[in-house]
């Protein structure tokens, strides 16, 4: 089930596309008709020397069509009772496209400001004209922020800005990590172990979030210069966090509910172990499932598909996705309670108490972070949830890896000799005592 919905997710994923702030396409005359405008993009501008660049194949056409871009500061307000005529009146700025290559610079912006672009041309507004049969126009819009040098190459908006750098850092952070832990990690997997399957799972999907941390930052890299970047790339990125999203979820409830279960048997000579029952594994593949749907639903229900992580978009689908994931930590906290306030063994308390603080961190990370970004500034309220949650996982993942991964709690619960427990801290000379 888990590599079917895998499966459903990369074809979804891979099938979509991605918006960049370069933006090609065409200009419809009939779609402009229909919607009181033909919507291009939206892009927040910050401090001054912003431009637009507005370039199309054919300016005689466009001449004749009398065709103009027009560019509104997006504010709070009801345009669905404005008549068509009063729409295109209240644009802040009309570039008249007669020309293969038209610039517009936008004003200095004290607060950073969305601004939206529309198309519309002399057949917009004329619902009782009918519209000749000249063809589309094929276009080309470039929107730009002032770099560190004040001059206008930034193809980053200003709720993106940042994010590239952030990648980078994380990026090299997981380079560095995978340099000094890689060979004892590799040795732990090889011994094998009554936690090897959480082992493998914890690894795969830290792996999985650096492959998502790659593709993130080679297609903003490439985004940077152009402002398209590698949309497969992007796309990419979202499709392994997911997955790692999926399979981390699987395991913390396969474990928890696992162990609720063995509570009730007769005591094992391994405790702790993890043990697949069909209670069990039904109700981790019935979060695992609900959870996919509602990823791949945020994913198609945003209205305009961003380059980074998919943590920030707020719909009905993100909503339901962080109702669950505040539903499962109560659930896993339901679980842990009766499994703490019946344990005798003080050092098994702090063990469940340590892994219940990894569990609620990663499931709580989400909603808590969303509710926090409402005191930032509109700017910054996508990068404070992107950059949170990432972080927060990662800090989850390192404390489920304390418990698993060293001679600390788990080997000191655990009634296994050290030779077959994961990576010991015991000098090699030493193992011959235990």
């Amino acid at each position: 089930m888990l590599y079917l919905l895998t499966a459903v997710i990369a074809a979804a994923l891979l099938a979509s596309h991605a918006l960049g702030k370069t933006v090609t396409g065409l200009f419809k005359s009939e779609v402009a008709r229909l919607h009181k405008g033909q919507f291009i993009t939206k892009f927040m501008y910050r401090g001054d020397a912003g431009l637009v660049i507005c370039q199309v194949d054919n300016p005689s056409l466009a001449a004749e069509k009398e065709s103009r871009l027009l560019l509104y500061p997006i504010v709070d307000q009801d345009w669905d009772n404005l008549s068509c005529y009063e729409i295109l009146t209240r644009a802040q700025f009309t570039i008249s496209i007669s020309q293969e290559e038209h610039n517009q610079t936008i004003p200095f912006q004290s607060s950073p400001t969305v601004w939206k672009a529309l198309y519309a041309d002399r057949y917009t507004c004329q619902e009782a004209t009918a519209i000749p049969s000249h063809g589309d126009l094929r276009f080309t819009v470039l929107l730009l922020n002032s770099d560190s040098a004040g001059n206008p190459l930034e193809h980053f908006s200003a709720e993106e800005a940042g994010l590239h750098t952030f990648y980078f850092l994380l990026l090299l952070a997981y380079f560095v990590a995978s340099c000094i832990y890689i060979k004892p990690l590799y040795q732990a997997l090889r011994k094998g172990g009554p936690m090897h399957t959480v082992l493998k799972v914890l690894t795969a999907a830290l792996v999985l979030q650096g492959c998502s941390t790659f593709c993130n930052y080679i297609h903003m890299a490439r985004y940077s210069r152009d402002g398209i970047g590698i949309p497969l790339m992007g796309s990419l990125a979202e499709f392994w966090d997911m997955v790692a999203q999926v399979s981390m979820l699987y395991t913390l409830l396969s474990l928890c509910v696992s162990w609720t279960l063995s509570r009730g048997r007769k005591p094992q000579s391994r405790p702790l172990q993890w043990e697949q029952s069909p209670a069990s594994t039904a109700v981790a593949v019935g979060g695992v499932v609900t959870q996919g749907v509602l990823l791949l639903w945020e994913q198609f229900s945003a209205s305009e598909s961003e380059h980074h992580s998919y943590h920030s978009r707020q719909n009905l689908a993100g909503i339901l996705l962080m109702a669950l994931r505040v539903t499962l930590a109560l659930l896993l906290a339901s679980v842990l309670y009766q499994i703490i306030s019946t344990e005798r063994s003080t050092l098994k308390r702090d063990f469940y108490l340590s892994f219940a603080k990894g569990c609620f961190l990663w499931f709580l990370c989400h909603p808590v972070l969303v509710l926090t970004s409402a005191i930032f500034n509109e700017h910054q309220r996508d990068k404070v949830v992107t950059i949170g949650v990432i972080l927060c996982q990662s800090i989850s993942m390192v404390i489920l890896y304390q418990l698993f991964l060293s001679r600390s709690l788990y080997w000191e619960v655990s009634s296994l000799s050290s030779v077959s427990l994961p990576l010991t801290m015991s000098r090699s000379n030493q193992r011959g005592r235990y």
